[in-house]
């Protein structure tokens, strides 16, 4: 979401369930506190009770991070970036959920996956997220020249993500890796003022890459 208004990703309805919780789970609480001072500036930050997700969380604690519902309240959970459970740690929680009959409820809100397939022109109606490719040379072109022929076979729009600071690496394996009919849709900064989403074929991008370093992106082949 970054730093665009909050009123155009969150509806009004989702800041009213948010306001009305006094339990998160997130993955990192300082940016956690900075979205709920976004969501209302007057909420009271101190009254709030936050539980860390990350990839570093033992699974042996999640159990913990459930015991306020247990006692009848309910408990959000907070991505960093993108919808939680969707690449994202905040699955082994509402795993956890679900195991325990507890219901669990989404809220709408903006997904680069689904935005981006929305946006490239690609094939909608049958793709996959892949989510991160091997960060290795030579692991990330081979893995990209597999997904580029599943692709064809399948007539599958194949997506996945990046860290923001490798971004230009794996744009440079994506064109020397892809046959030049091979369509490439790069979505960055989406829903941001700054967005940028273009397709073109691998032939008519020419090897000329945009400048999205460390800029959160997603992208999308289609062969």
């Amino acid at each position: 979401m970054g730093d665009s208004p909050i009123d155009f990703n969150i509806p009004k309805y989702n800041k009213e369930v948010i306001l009305s919780l006094k339990y998160f789970i997130v993955e990192n609480v300082r940016t956690a506190r900075r979205f709920m001072k976004r969501i209302d500036k007057s909420v009271d930050i101190d009254s709030i009770t936050f539980f860390v997700l990350d990839k570093r969380t033992k699974a042996s604690i999640l159990p913990s991070f459930l015991k306020p519902a247990n006692d009848g309240h309910s408990i959000g959970v907070l991505s960093e970036a993108g919808c939680p459970g969707v690449a994202d740690p905040g699955a082994d929680i509402v795993k956890l959920a679900h195991k325990r009959n507890m219901r669990v409820i989404p809220l709408i809100g903006p997904s680069s996956i689904l935005l981006s397939v929305m946006a490239s022109g690609l094939n909608g109606q049958n793709f996959a997220f892949n989510g991160y490719l091997p960060v290795k040379s030579g692991e990330t072109t081979r893995a990209i020249k597999e997904l580029e022929q599943r692709s064809i076979q399948l007539h599958q729009t194949q997506v996945f993500i990046e860290t923001p600071f490798r971004n230009t690496k794996i744009l440079n394996d994506i064109m020397s890796a892809c046959k030049p009919s091979t369509q490439l849709c790069i979505a960055c900064d989406i829903t941001l003022n700054s967005e940028y989403i273009v397709t073109k074929t691998i032939e008519q991008w020419g090897g000329k890459i945009p400048d999205i370093n460390k800029r959160p992106a997603i992208f999308l082949i289609q062969g």
